[in-house]
């Protein structure tokens, strides 16, 4: 008898001591996610990024419907928005990330939407407790493997499994002979044992083709488990964005009853409980019953589902922006007023990948030309136009201490490059590109566009009459156009369209100084053949260079060239 209780209270100990250990490491883990939203609020994210990440991250964007305008790869890809993406993505479910990306490619064209997210980050801001609050809720929702959630819900092939009326089949012929064995157990016994048998056979061949779905629905058990806790803290500010998520919860209502006889049925040696389940489960068939019937709510509700991923990942979205906020020297809200021409007043504006950025400000209406020698700042201040602009429709957060304009549909042709795949040279991607941003033009739609050294692609002759003509064709009154060019015979070319801008240098005895300033007007300063000689060119060949140059500003033409001594 003794024994017995010494047996007992071992056991009882073990399992308390199990129990104490489980609790301890729930206890830890929770510790650990509340200083890591502490210690990054505010701070720039330190992840790292592979080209699989952000095509799993992408997916999330591209293979859904469009409708109306968004940010094309040509653009995204010219303003280097990938990097944009890791500056502000700070969220912490697995949706959050997919959500942001696709918010930063579909600007906004109604102040409502923008205000509201506006509101949102304002709040989650202001509210610590409650933001950490729902991000530990959005931590919860985690992807398994490399795909993202997206990608695990969408389930289009057809399970190679037979139909439910055949797994019922299954299930009633196990009873039917247990009823059998019950009344006759003589013969009945090699009825049951039959059964059995064919049972489990067919069992543990459809088993590993059912396995491969287990993470998509708890996956989809994940999000609808985040969105009834953050139902359940009933936060005002968020009542607007967790409606797109109420049809789903109905639809799939019945998805998480029972539905851990499908997804806790990998529990092989978690005792005698999980075995016997086991054990059930290949006589009876129950849970390949019940996976049909989830995968057919899954296949039936993909757009509810699309809105559940996309109401948890905007929420988490808005904390990310509000943290990307709280990194930046300074910011301000966008202002939308529409006039008859297309037009943008910004003041102290700076990119926000650079560290110790320079400000500039400009008001444009039109088309701006710039002008200056490489490295001067040109790319980076149009590159810096186009982001803000993208920005303020979207995460409505501007890089300024002012931005004032219309609201723009946003294309660029500047970072072109071969494409080796089809076999189309520089030339042809780079008139393929302004074709686009032509056909844009005459839409009537307010257009911002970016074109950096336009048909550099060609001969200088038929470079400037050709460019020369399509930045005058851009221009109209929907249009904003900068361009920044080498060729100073366009700043004068195109003088009633553009009005000139530079960025210059000051070229020091043995350096050559950038202040990335912008100033009015076209370029005076010219400093190629300069760097020449700072790095160490033969000085022949230098002042060779320098007389070429004189004799064709003074005679128009140039000269051919002697023979090297």
């Amino acid at each position: 008898m003794s024994e017995t209780v010494v047996g007992i209270g071992v056991i009882a100990l073990l399992l308390l001591s199990a129990v104490a250990v489980m609790l301890s490491e729930n206890k830890r883990r929770k510790l650990f996610l509340q200083q890591k939203l502490k210690n990054s609020w505010g701070k720039i994210p330190d992840r790292e990024y592979t080209y699989e990440d952000f095509h799993h991250i992408s997916q999330f964007f591209h293979k859904r419907e469009k409708e109306g305008f968004f940010i094309d790869d040509i653009t995204w890809n010219d303003l280097d928005m990938d990097r944009i993406f890791m500056l502000l993505n700070q969220t912490f479910s697995a949706v959050g990330g997919d959500c942001l990306y696709d918010i930063l490619r579909k600007p906004v064209f109604e102040e409502k939407e923008l205000k509201y997210r506006n509101r949102l980050m304002l709040f989650f801001a202001k509210n610590q407790e409650i933001r950490e609050q729902v991000q530990t809720i959005l931590a919860s929702v985690r992807k398994s493997g490399s795909n993202s959630i997206y990608e695990n819900i969408h389930v289009t092939t057809e399970v190679n499994i037979k139909g439910k009326n055949v797994q019922i089949g299954f299930c009633s012929a196990f009873f039917l002979s247990l009823l059998v064995f019950i009344l006759a157990p003589n013969p009945g016994v090699f009825l049951f044992l039959l059964v059995c048998v064919v049972n489990i056979g067919a069992y543990m061949t459809q088993k590993q083709e059912v396995d491969a779905y287990l993470s998509s629905f708890r996956n989809v058990l994940q999000l609808l488990e985040a969105y009834k806790k953050l139902e359940k803290l009933k936060i005002p500010e968020l009542e607007a964005a967790m409606a797109r998520g109420i049809p789903a919860q109905k639809k799939l209502a019945g998805f998480q009853k029972r539905s851990s006889l499908v997804i806790d049925r990998s529990s092989t040696g978690g005792g005698l409980e999980g075995m016997l389940m086991d054990y059930i489960r290949m006589l009876t068939h129950i849970d390949l019953i019940k996976f049909q019937d989830m995968m057919k709510s899954m296949k039936e509700n993909q757009k509810e589902l699309e809105e559940l991923i996309y109401t948890l990942g905007y929420i988490d979205s808005m904390i990310s922006i509000a943290s990307f906020r709280e990194t930046l020297p300074y910011y301000t809200c966008p202002e939308f007023r529409e006039e008859k021409r297309a037009y943008m007043d910004v003041e102290n504006l700076y990119h926000p990948l650079i560290e110790n950025p320079v400000a500039n400000s400009i008001s444009a209406k039109g088309g701006i030309l710039v002008t200056g020698s490489n490295a001067s700042g040109k790319s980076t201040f149009l590159k810096n136009i186009a982001i803000n602009s993208i920005f303020a429709q979207t995460i409505y957060t501007c890089t300024a201490s002012s931005y004032c304009a219309p609201y723009f549909q946003v294309m660029t042709s500047m970072a072109l490059r071969d494409d080796l795949g089809s076999g189309e040279s520089y030339y042809i991607v780079e008139i393929r590109s302004l074709k686009r941003i032509l056909d844009a033009a005459k839409s009537g739609e307010n257009l911002l566009c970016i074109i950096d050294e336009v048909l550099r692609g060609t001969n200088t002759i038929e470079r400037i009459g050709a460019s020369s003509q399509i930045l005058a064709h851009i221009c109209k009154n929907n249009v904003l156009s900068f361009a920044a060019t080498h060729d100073i015979e366009l700043s004068y070319m195109l003088q009633e369209y553009y009005e000139n801008y530079h960025f210059e240098e000051e070229v020091r005895e043995k350096d050559v100084v950038f202040n990335y300033l912008l100033k009015k007007g076209r370029v005076t300063t010219r400093n190629a053949i300069r760097l020449l000689e700072m790095i160490g060119y033969d000085k022949t060949l230098i002042e060779e260079a320098k007389r070429a140059v004189e004799e064709f500003e003074a005679s128009g033409s140039w000269k051919n060239v002697e023979k090297a001594r």
